[in-house]
């Protein structure tokens, strides 16, 4: 990790715990201890898992409307837009189970008053990448902009709900009846027009 700053060394290191161990292993005596320094070093780079989780989900989002983004290029029609953006989000998100908890479980289970957004920076950023995400996708869905962006973001919702679902299943270990490209088959065609 030679040149890289010690605040993306952090990320990088809670990226590793993550995969290796899930959310359990990801705290900050965990990370001080991987990279050898004080906990009032990594405490100083965020001093809360609010700062931390805001700062691995500004990156992660970015990958995941990349991942969207680069899926709709080969999209032509609305209904075909809406199949391969979901596709792309469930793929995204299924291919890292821990990561899609950490993204859009974990900072809902945070205390009142962590939540509160002091980043201003990862707020703009988190704007500006949903914004370009829905708004690529809007333009494949047709319909008046506000309508287009309504449906874009409805439709990621869906695709998140879906992705949560069956990470509940795998979590508790509960087989389900019906295969995941199933699942997302069928999700696509209620959502098709």
């Amino acid at each position: 990790m030679g040149d890289l700053r010690t605040d993306a060394k952090i990320l990088g290191v809670v990226q590793k715990l993550l995969a290796s161990g899930g959310l359990g292993a990801v705290s900050f005596d965990a990370i001080a201890r991987e990279l050898g320094i004080s906990k009032q070093a990594v405490l100083y780079w965020f001093p809360s898992k609010g700062d931390l989780l805001a700062a691995m989900f500004v990156d992660w989002l970015g990958a995941e409307a990349h991942e969207a983004e680069s899926a709709l290029e080969s999209a032509d029609t609305a209904n075909e837009a809406v199949e391969v953006f979901v596709r792309a989000i469930t793929r995204f998100h299924m291919g890292d189970l821990d990561r899609f908890r950490m993204m859009y479980l974990a900072p809902q289970t945070l205390k009142t008053g962590v939540q509160e957004a002091k980043d201003t920076v990862a707020l703009e950023r988190i704007h500006a990448t949903t914004s370009r995400m829905y708004g690529t996708f809007a333009a494949h869905l047709g319909g008046t902009l506000e309508q287009s962006r309504q449906s874009a973001f409805a439709i990621h919702s869906a695709a998140l709900g879906l992705v949560m679902m069956l990470g509940l299943s795998e979590g508790i270990g509960d087989p389900l009846k019906h295969s995941e490209d199933d699942l997302v088959t069928a999700l696509i065609a209620k959502l098709s027009t």
